[in-house]
């Protein structure tokens, strides 16, 4: 007995072994984990005392601020800006500095900028146009900064080194945490011709009349940004990320024609010595008109100038306290007009300027649009705190604090404007005075990440567009038109955390995909209420602040009580796609009998489904429904059923519902009317690249057909 009872033993060790060696076996072929709802915690940096893990600035968070006395004069004749600046630097910082670094964005015009070098050549076309010709053999344009000097604050030679679009200041001695130090700079440059040779700024030659309209930024040396999180964010300029720059009080005098009129960033400290009485008076009338513009300078006044060319110049002086960056607009083609709007209580104001060429469309739309944009962002962020904002016909679409320089002309014979060129003026008007709040204060690092002001500014430009026409034509930002893209050749997208230099589809990448992700996040996961508390906050935690992704995407959680690290982790880390359809559907009628409830499955099979206590079931009919997930994004499920009877129902299950099975997942329902229909996200709200497994049954071509066209609606 003892023998046998050891033979079991042996037998029961030597199956635990092997059992053991099969574990083992199995524990070889282990995985990190890639459950889509991990935690980020491989993905964002350290939190620390400058950047809480709730995504606000921290207690010892700071930055650096700079102060820029300016003068500046505008050939016209010659097309050439020179300027003077002095700059004060101060170092908020813990570290001390031993050398500063400024940027040179004029230099990606110089002869010399390598930025054709590192642009690959498209194909030679099959006639050759002007611009394709003058790229070739024509004569490159002279732009860049002619720098004349850069000197102590007592007039001795500053030592200083060039490198491309970037200047190193060697400072005399290391800049202490919470000194400063003052120098100065003088340069010239060659205005460039931005409607031939494009570019964010420069002047519109309009051969009828021999005139020039204005629209200058980038037109002085500039301090790089300097935190820690990058140090010194001294990456060159390429021509198409944008800036990263500090905040600091801006004196500028600016010397133009006596004809021009003007706007620029800041506020206008010689009124009396630029307008004539007429324009005062009218400045003063529209600065007490909240419901449409007011003319301070009329088209008739315009023309007469535009035939006298004074050869006088004037100067016209602003201040601008607390902005990143400075812009301006000149001509003596310009009419100018103006409202006032109603910030909760404070009046700020709207104004256009705009040639004859652009009227009526910026007469009827320009400013109304530019108000429009003041409170609907204000609704969403805060409330706006400089005195103005102003939309000029630039004929371009970039943003300035204060300053949007706009597209949008008459394209009718008759001179009047289609609907197509209003709608387009009105949103490209919206979104670059949208931008006065993301980035020119709530002041991301545009040069590394494009998407924090171009993302976040297109999905605000949504909610604006429908408050300025509730029939406004969306064309960037809903889930259905970023589908094309999200589906295409994977070759040529890049994840939204991407540099914005390195990236094909630009405009989708920093643009369409992240407003469309935060259109997802307001309008399906979060819901309104939750997603604009915490984008409101999040915009009033980083106003006048330089905020990182890791920032935004700690907020949204922080102010929500929502996880949402499977969501930027898929929409913004990758470039993963959504698809879920409806695998299988499996249909159980109830049959009465005298002895039990029985549950038949709807099949030539004839299958019996009876589930535990049938006899309890009130429900005439249950659904075995089983969804698959094709796509690689984790998304809520929308179903809509139709009923027999026509009546339809709707059931969202979170997007938790696929954290035990990333493929496919299986739900029972119960219903005491017959389901004949389902379709899987009937609105297009989870950019579904595939639709033609939305539906059940397939063979329901008609309700299918009808939900594939609003794709191409």
């Amino acid at each position: 007995m003892k023998k046998f009872a050891s033979i079991i033993i042996s037998v029961v060790f030597i199956s635990a072994i092997s059992n053991a060696q099969n574990r083992t076996t199995k524990t070889q072929k282990g995985h990190t984990n890639q459950n889509k709802f991990r935690q980020m915690k491989d993905l964002l940096p350290t939190p620390n005392s400058q950047r809480t893990a709730s995504g606000a600035p921290g207690k010892n968070y700071s930055q650096q601020k700079v102060d820029y006395v300016m003068s500046i004069i505008l050939d016209d004749d010659n097309k050439k800006i020179t300027g003077s600046e002095t700059i004060t630097y101060h170092n908020n910082s813990d570290d001390t500095l031993k050398y500063l670094w400024v940027q040179l964005d004029q230099n990606v015009r110089a002869k010399d900028s390598k930025t054709p070098d590192i642009t690959p050549n498209r194909k030679v076309p099959k006639s050759l146009d002007k611009r394709w010709y003058n790229a070739m053999y024509g004569e490159p344009f002279d732009g860049g900064f002619n720098i004349m000097s850069v000197q102590n604050i007592d007039g001795s030679n500053l030592s200083h080194t060039i490198n491309q679009t970037m200047m190193r200041i060697n400072l005399p001695k290391p800049l202490g945490s919470g000194e400063k130090f003052e120098f100065k700079i003088t340069w010239w440059y060659n205005i460039n011709n931005h409607r031939i040779n494009r570019g964010r700024s420069g002047y519109e030659h309009f051969s009828e009349d021999g005139n020039n309209n204005y629209v200058i930024a980038q037109f002085f040396p500039r301090l790089c940004v300097y935190d820690n999180v990058e140090g010194w964010q001294n990456d060159q300029f390429w021509g198409r990320s944008e800036f990263a720059l500090e905040f600091g009080d801006y004196k500028v005098d600016i010397t133009v024609p006596a004809d021009h009129i003007m706007q620029a960033t800041g506020i206008l400290q010689n009124e009396r010595e630029v307008l004539t009485n007429k324009q005062q008076k009218r400045l003063a009338e529209a600065k007490k008109t909240f419901d449409k513009p007011v003319l301070i300078h009329t088209q008739e006044e315009a023309i007469n100038a535009e035939k006298n060319r004074s050869k006088k110049t004037k100067t016209w002086k602003y201040l601008a306290k607390n902005v990143r960056d400075y812009a301006f607009a000149t001509s003596r083609k310009f009419i100018w007009d103006g409202m006032a709007v109603d910030i909760n209580g404070k009046t700020v104001m709207a104004y256009s300027l705009y040639s004859k060429e652009a009227n009526p469309l910026y007469g009827d739309h320009s400013t109304l649009a530019t108000a429009q944009t003041l409170k609907t962002y204000s609704r969403y962020t805060f409330d706006y705190p400089y005195h103005k904002a102003v939309s000029v016909d630039g004929q371009m679409g970039m943003e300035y604090p204060q300053m949007a320089f706009n597209p949008g002309r008459p394209d009718l014979p008759d001179g009047g404007y289609s609907d197509r060129m209003k709608y387009r003026m009105i949103k490209v008007t919206i979104h670059e005075v949208g931008h006065n709040y993301f980035p020119m204060i709530v002041n991301s690092d545009e040069r590394q990440w494009t998407w924090m002001d171009e993302g976040l500014n297109s999905f605000v430009e949504i909610l604006a567009e429908l408050d300025y026409d509730p029939n406004f034509p969306i064309s960037r930002g809903l889930p259905k038109n970023i589908v094309e893209y999200m589906s295409g050749d994977q070759s040529t997208i890049a994840p939204i955390m991407s540099k914005g230099d390195n990236v094909y589809s630009f405009g989708n990448n920093a643009y369409g995909k992240p407003a469309t992700g935060l259109y997802i996040l307001r309008e399906t996961i979060m819901g309104k209420e939750l997603f604009d508390h915490a984008f409101k906050e999040y915009a009033q935690r980083w106003k006048f602040k330089h905020p990182t992704p890791a920032d935004f995407f700690r907020t949204m959680e922080d102010a929500s009580a929502m996880d949402l690290d499977w969501f930027w982790r898929g929409w913004f880390y990758t470039t993963d796609v959504t698809d879920i359809g409806i695998k299988g559907v499996r249909k159980f009628y109830k049959e009465d009998s005298d002895k039990s409830v029985n549950f038949t499955e709807d099949t030539s099979e004839g299958l019996t489904f009876t589930p535990k206590n049938a006899e309890k079931a009130d429900s005439n009919f249950f659904y075995e429904i089983t969804f698959d997930k094709p796509g690689g994004l984790v998304m809520p499920i929308i179903a809509e059923f139709t009923y027999k009877d026509g009546s339809k129902e709707r059931k969202i299950y979170p997007a938790q519902i696929w954290r035990y099975n990333d493929n496919e997942i299986t739900k029972v329902i119960n219903s005491n009317k017959e389901i004949t229909n389902i379709i899987i996200d009937p609105d297009l709200e989870t950019a579904d690249v595939d639709t033609s497994n939305n539906s059940w049954p397939k063979n329901n071509k008609s309700k299918f057909d009808k939900f594939k066209n609003k794709i191409k609606g």
